[in-house]
């Protein structure tokens, strides 16, 4: 009998150690799969075919293997959106308030210089920055490119032409064409020895326009000629047009700068 009762409660014993055993496993189990699980949370697939590309660090490298992600910056990498492509560029503070939205730009592509595209400025900054190697303030433009191509690629270089202003039928010459003497009337030495009066119109970095002055297929002399005194004056008639529109610019600026102080 004590036998027997011996047997009896060592295989309760050995029951409830089994027992012990199975709940520990099980929660071994559970911990593992869990463990699984958070590994496949790890494989990041992308929505939709296309381009990766990984996020960069402060310094400029990209994202890779042993990179540390911190809780305020988990991205790792980005699938830019290649249906919509922009171009970013830069306009001096001189130029900015020329550039709207919606004017026309020519862009070109450095990877392929046979290639032309065509754009639409798309907004302009508010809010000027210093960029690198330049003491200059400059206004960001995104413009945003008419038709899409499959060889373009981000982050390539491009070339923006924005076109600001739309002038049919000018007469235009290099801007160092024009000569200016102590009165500042502007003139040009001609092949046919004159020393022309002309009346100028919007300029951009490499040409003027002549609204007066000049025709079509005239010949200027780009640097000053020799003998210059041998050149006979003409076009005196401009010479009070180009004084009343000096007066009426000058006034304008008057204006403004009083403006501005009242402002201030």
């Amino acid at each position: 009998d004590q036998k027997k009762r011996s047997y009896t409660l060592t295989l309760a014993q050995n029951k409830t150690d089994i027992s012990s055993q199975k709940l520990f496993i099980s929660r071994i189990e559970r911990r593992a799969q869990d463990l699984k699980d958070l590994l496949q949370g790890f494989t990041i697939t992308a929505p939709s075919p296309g381009m990766v590309i990984y996020k960069k660090e402060w310094n400029g490298t990209k994202r890779k293997v042993g990179s540390s992600i911190n809780f305020f910056d988990r991205t790792v990498a980005t699938l830019p959106d290649l249906s919509s492509l922009v171009s970013k560029t830069y306009v001096n503070e001189v130029d900015e308030n020329k550039v709207k939205p919606g004017q026309k730009v020519y862009i070109t592509i450095d990877a392929f210089p046979d290639k032309k595209f065509t754009g639409r400025v798309q907004s302009v900054a508010n809010i000027g920055e210093e960029l690198p190697n330049s003491n200059d303030k400059m206004f960001e433009v995104l413009i945003k490119l008419d038709k899409l191509d499959p060889s373009l690629r981000p982050s390539m270089t491009t070339g923006n032409k924005i076109v600001m202003n739309i002038i049919p039928n000018a007469i235009y010459i290099p801007s160092e064409c024009v000569q200016a003497g102590l009165d500042s009337i502007p003139f040009v030495y001609t092949k046919h020895k004159k020393k022309q009066v002309v009346l100028l119109g919007k300029s951009n970095d490499k040409n003027v326009v002549v609204e007066k002055g000049l025709t079509p297929g005239t010949k200027v002399y780009i640097n000053r000629p020799e003998n210059p005194e041998r050149f006979k004056l003409a076009g005196e008639d401009l010479i009070p047009i180009i004084k009343e529109r000096e007066q009426a610019r000058f006034a304008e600026l008057e204006r403004n700068v009083k403006r501005v102080r009242n402002v201030d």
